[in-house]
């Protein structure tokens, strides 16, 4: 099976570089990634985040659009709760038309950021817990798709005077809970396995298959495994240069917060934890896919197999912006 490897680029605040240069770093890990022959360029949406800059996806999503030339774009993904769909079909309408055949409209069901954000967001209304999340992703569908019912009260909106280049509909997700969903409305899945490794499992395809199959999409559906991933030179590097990003998940699981740790400081902060924290820390790295290049894509190859999906994307957070772009840079050997 071949392989095409994407990214999923959470636009990390970098210790490297002042916090304002972080949405800019990921213009140009983008620009790299774009001549390096990866397949996809996905960016996340975060709120009031100490780690990740970007809370409007969509801005980021064009301007990446324009300054790249093969790679497709996309979100990975709209925090579709706090957000009309008409609005977010507009958005990825419009941005499909300027960027024919480029751009893709990944969806989730997380908030991406705390309840005061959420709060704030959908002021002065009370703010989606959820609940509408499927009507809300059956809505974008139809309005996306010109789909609706003939019956359905907002059937004769048009998007645009021409509707015909369209976003790639994907939805996201880490455990399964919206696998059948995304099946039965005609979403693409990406399995955010860099989340929840425990509890992300061949399985949650096969649901997805299932539910398309009975819904009777004519087309075939793509799938897609998003992995941490931290490469470099040496097994001893990479594992060393990975303490940043296992060190913050940590950190999030017991309640701390604070900003990126050298790995140095990783490693001095390990030396000093209790038993327990050290376990828990060794099990959050287990679920990464950290080495080589050789190393890294044996995993990779092994999760493709094992989830039977064409199409990894990884997600690398490093302390600075210079480690990232060596990550994938040397992955991008064998691509």
């Amino acid at each position: 099976m071949s392989i095409k490897l994407s990214v999923v680029d959470q636009s990390p605040v970098h210790g490297s570089h002042s916090r304002k240069e972080a949405p800019s770093l990921s213009v140009e890990l983008a620009q790299l990634c774009d001549q390096l022959g990866y397949h996809r360029y996905w960016v996340a949406e975060h709120h009031d985040s100490l780690h990740f800059a970007n809370p409007c996806p969509e801005i980021l999503v064009a301007h990446i659009a324009s300054i790249t030339k093969n790679i497709k774009v996309g979100s990975g993904g709209v925090m579709l709760s706090h957000y009309s769909p008409l609005k977010v079909a507009e958005t990825f309408s419009m941005m499909a038309n300027l960027f024919p055949g480029r751009i893709d409209l990944g969806i989730g069901r997380a908030p991406g950021g705390t309840g005061l954000t959420s709060s704030a967001l959908a002021f002065p209304n009370a703010p989606l817990q959820g609940e509408y999340y499927a009507d809300q992703a059956a809505l974008l569908a139809g309005f996306i798709n010109q789909s609706l019912d003939h019956e359905h009260p907002y059937r004769n909106i048009h998007i645009l005077p021409d509707s015909s280049e369209k976003p790639e509909l994907w939805m996201l997700g880490s455990s399964g809970g919206s696998a059948a969903l995304a099946g039965e409305l005609g979403y693409n899945i990406a399995l955010a396995r860099f989340i929840d490794p425990d509890n992300c499992r061949p399985e949650i395809f096969a649901a997805h298959q299932n539910a398309w199959q009975k819904s009777g999409h004519q087309h075939p559906p793509s799938r897609m495994l998003a992995i941490a991933c931290i490469c470099a030179e040496t097994e001893e590097q990479a594992y060393l240069r990975a303490g940043t990003a296992v060190y913050r998940k940590h950190s999030a699981q017991i309640g701390q917060r604070e900003d990126f740790l050298k790995p140095e400081e990783v490693k001095d902060r390990y030396r000093h934890m209790s038993a327990s924290h050290k376990a828990m820390f060794d099990q959050i790295a287990a679920g990464y896919t950290i080495g080589t290049p050789e190393q890294c894509w044996d995993e990779i190859r092994q999760l493709s197999d094992q989830f039977g999906t064409e199409e990894i994307a990884t997600v690398t957070v490093t302390y600075g912006q210079d480690e990232r772009i060596d990550s994938y840079t040397r992955l991008a050997q064998f691509l």
